[in-house]
């Protein structure tokens, strides 16, 4: 934090240069599966943010002596790409990357059952492709939806957002003027299903209860965002369901056969024919 909280970057009313609340989330969305030949993968944009997380493993580690006999190791591979900021960034991995690097990976170990994959490797490769402050926590936010993807058992997701202070307030979720100009900032990596912190961070001066209030705040923030993370991979898994599944043709209607109706018979009766009798031979006369 370079700002020693004299810029103004919140209004009387709450209200942020971005038109946030105090409170308030970056817009965020999640896709999975963004890279084809790694073994899980996720993409996230948080706020102007875009970071891809590729994973791959477990397998075998080279050089086989820095392999773990009781579990996985876990690598991180942070970095941002050379256009990701106003000034272009030198492509050597930077002291900072390095240590981004190894505070994802401490945290996802805190989650992944590395003691089922002894004497290998899982890789976790983070691209930055644009930054829009927070990189750190949207980066552990991706790669733990990624590991997810690729099928590692783990004990829960982890959401990761930060909090700090701009003019002496508590706020969620800095971006990169709120990062710069702020006065202190709290990355948090939370685990909800575990209710564990498994990343914690402070930069700048706190009150105890400032320190407190962006603890609280972050820690929201962190549940609303695990909601997105479970939103994501349910759509991954309803989309590869509506693939496999073969929709039911359906049935052709049976035209309609109205029944025929065959006259009844009409049965003519016939009255029998009455035969007159014959005159007799006294009528004969009698006639004559």
């Amino acid at each position: 934090m370079a700002g020693d909280g004299t810029v103004k970057l919140i209004d009387e009313k709450g209200i942020r240069l971005d038109g946030r609340k105090a409170d308030e989330l970056r817009p965020v969305s999640i896709k999975i599966g963004v890279i084809k030949n790694a073994n899980g993968s996720a993409e996230i944009r948080m706020g102007k943010n875009i970071i891809i997380a590729a994973v791959y493993g477990p397998r075998e580690l080279h050089p086989k002596h820095r392999a773990l006999a009781d579990r996985a190791l876990i690598q991180c591979f942070y970095r941002m790409s050379t256009f990701s900021v106003n000034d272009r960034k030198s492509p050597a991995p930077s002291r900072r990357e390095k240590e981004i690097s190894m505070v994802i990976s401490n945290s996802l170990s805190s989650v992944v059952l590395t003691e089922k994959y002894p004497r290998t490797t899982i890789d976790v490769y983070l691209q930055v492709l644009q930054a829009d402050g927070g990189t750190r926590t949207a980066s552990l936010t991706a790669a733990s939806v990624a590991l997810a993807d690729a099928g590692i058992p783990m004990k829960g997701l982890i959401a990761s957002v930060a909090a700090g202070l701009i003019n002496d307030q508590v706020v969620l979720d800095l971006f990169d003027i709120e990062d710069q100009k702020g006065s202190g900032d709290l990355p948090l990596g939370y685990c909800p299903v575990l209710d564990e912190i498994s990343l914690l961070q402070l930069d700048g001066v706190f009150t105890v209860k400032q320190f407190e209030d962006s603890l609280n705040i972050a820690i929201k923030g962190a549940k609303d965002l695990y909601e997105i993370q479970r939103d994501a991979l349910k759509q991954k898994y309803t989309d590869i369901r509506a693939e496999v599944e073969v929709p039911e043709k359906p049935k052709a209607e049976e035209p309609k056969v109205e029944p025929k109706v065959v006259p009844k018979p009409v049965l003519k009766v016939e009255k029998p024919k009455t035969e007159e009798p014959k005159p007799s031979e006294d009528d004969k006369r009698e006639v004559e």
